[in-house]
């Protein structure tokens, strides 16, 4: 994780952001989620909410006090199924009639060798996915979804999460959890996919857009640094991973705990999940090998060093 920004908005207060977007942030801040979900306000007469956030019945009463007299929710928009992101779309959707739209169910969007691990059931992970979140409407990559005064492109971006997707509007996008300001994306298998996320970072980048509004933080206003930093940044961690193999056989967690000095204790269980994406990104690469089955808590080594 990175050093904060000075980001500290006002909870549950819908303020602008760009012609026709507002964002209210949601009562739940923690050392995951920063000062809290942000869901997104687009429109002006028919409103599309996108990340409507956790259950939480006074974020409810916020999304629904910013709609306006004459207006109207006509759409809500998921980016994927974390629990800070997609439950309140249901009780939203009561109160407003307005239909759900998402990539599909928690487990959508796995890659094929994610589904394989995850019946084996030796990864683990799983981490607050939303099991119950079923959207009216499927969302395609490359499906526009309008409004009277809006238009989305949706673009499917896995990597933090199998269903996740970005959504395009003018030359802004709004990135969910995959690209954030204030830290680093979570990516734990089998929800997360470390070779999906470097692909939907360079999908994004191909894209040239002048803003990134995120899923937790300020918005990204130099989306391209941003980026090259990331994948800059894994890139990185992988060779910190393949030379403390160099040096001995170790487990995801004792990696973590070598390679991740400066991180809190109470975040070191994200760091070893971020470090097993790595592992099993690298086991496909044929770089590394774990020592056994391919579980969350396997030896791994170099391969050609065993």
């Amino acid at each position: 994780m990175q050093a904060p920004d000075d980001f500290d908005p006002p909870i549950g207060v819908a303020e602008t952001l760009a012609p026709g977007l507002r964002r209210i942030v949601a009562p739940n801040p923690s050392p995951m989620t920063y000062r809290g979900t942000n869901t997104y306000l687009l429109g002006t007469d028919e409103i599309a909410v996108i990340d409507p956030g956790p259950e939480i019945d006074a974020h409810l009463e916020s999304i629904l006090a910013a709609v306006g007299p004459g207006a109207r929710i006509s759409h809500i928009l998921v980016t994927h199924t974390h629990l800070d992101h997609s439950p309140l779309s249901r009780a939203l959707s009561e109160r407003t009639g307005a239909p759900i739209w998402g990539y599909g169910d928690t487990h959508a969007g796995r890659s094929a060798v994610m589904r394989r691990l995850a019946a084996t059931g030796m990864l683990g992970g799983g981490e607050s996915p939303d099991l119950a979140f079923r959207p009216d409407h499927l969302i395609a990559d490359g499906d526009v979804i309008e409004g009277a005064d809006w238009q989305l492109t949706a673009l499917w971006t896995p990597g933090h999460y199998g269903n996740h997707l970005c959504f395009r509007f003018g030359d802004a996008v709004l990135t969910g959890d995959l690209v954030m300001g204030w830290a680093t994306s979570l990516v734990s298998p089998p929800d997360g996919d470390l070779t999906d996320f470097m692909a939907s970072c360079e999908k994004l980048q191909a894209l040239g857009a002048r803003v990134f509004f995120p899923g937790h933080g300020a918005p990204v206003t130099e989306p391209q640094a941003r980026l090259d930093w990331l994948l800059d940044h894994r890139r990185g961690r992988e060779a910190q991973i393949l030379s403390a193999l160099a040096e001995q056989a170790d487990t995801a967690e004792g990696l973590a705990r070598r390679i991740y000095t400066d991180t809190p204790p109470a975040l070191l269980p994200a760091a070893t999940r971020n470090v097993l994406a790595h592992l099993i990104d690298l086991v496909g690469k044929n770089a590394v090998s774990p020592i056994g089955e391919l579980a969350a808590d396997a030896r791994f080594e170099r391969v050609g060093q065993g």
